[in-house]
């Protein structure tokens, strides 16, 4: 990796971390310079201000970590309905990145920058409509494979529980605490297992 590309990284991944736990609008372009010890020259050499830095953000970080972290699960496993639960336990339990005190880095921005910034929206909408079709596709998936009843509306059942997932997040981070999670982990098995 060329140094500008590695810098360019690095201010990435400073800044998000920055705003993952501050929050965007209260994370400054100074805040970011002092975390990543570029110089201002440096950061507007890579981005023509914070909101361009925020949508490479969603674009360049959050984007692959999806793949990885929300999509991949759903593709590998003939089951869906128990991929979908695994899939939100290991978020909401297991993952050592997403922390219960700070909620859902994509639903944190959604709730804060899309209302008045249109290159937000965008971005994080491709973003939840790539996890949305995923979902749903495996949901279809295990319609034809018998694991899923023929009349479960993928859609549907997609939307509630994205829907459950975020809600739960911010309950997380109203108690900080992961024991919310488990009451609604139980009720999601239900609902799944109500699908079959």
């Amino acid at each position: 990796m060329k140094k500008a590309e590695a810098t360019r990284l690095n201010i990435l991944e400073k800044a998000f971390e920055l705003i993952y736990v501050k929050g965007y609008q209260t994370t400054s372009v100074d805040d970011i310079i002092a975390t990543t010890e570029v110089t201002k020259g440096a950061f507007y050499y890579h981005f023509k201000n914070k909101d361009e830095m925020g949508v490479a953000i969603i674009n360049e970080l959050l984007k692959p970590s999806l793949t990885t972290s929300f999509i991949d699960p759903l593709l590998n496993d003939s089951d869906p309905l128990d991929a979908i639960y695994n899939l939100i336990y290991n978020l909401l339990i297991d993952n050592e990145f997403l922390k219960v005190e700070y909620g859902c880095p994509a639903s944190n921005l959604t709730h804060e920058m899309t209302p008045w910034n249109a290159d937000f929206h965008h971005a994080l909408n491709d973003l939840t409509q790539q996890w949305i079709k995923t979902m749903a596709g495996a949901i279809e998936n295990g319609k034809r494979n018998g694991h899923v009843r023929t009349n479960v509306d993928p859609l549907q059942a997609t939307m509630f529980v994205m829907s459950g997932y975020w809600g739960i997040r911010n309950f997380g981070k109203l108690e900080n605490s992961k024991k919310v999670y488990f009451p609604f982990l139980k009720e999601l098995r239900n609902y799944l297992d109500s699908l079959r």
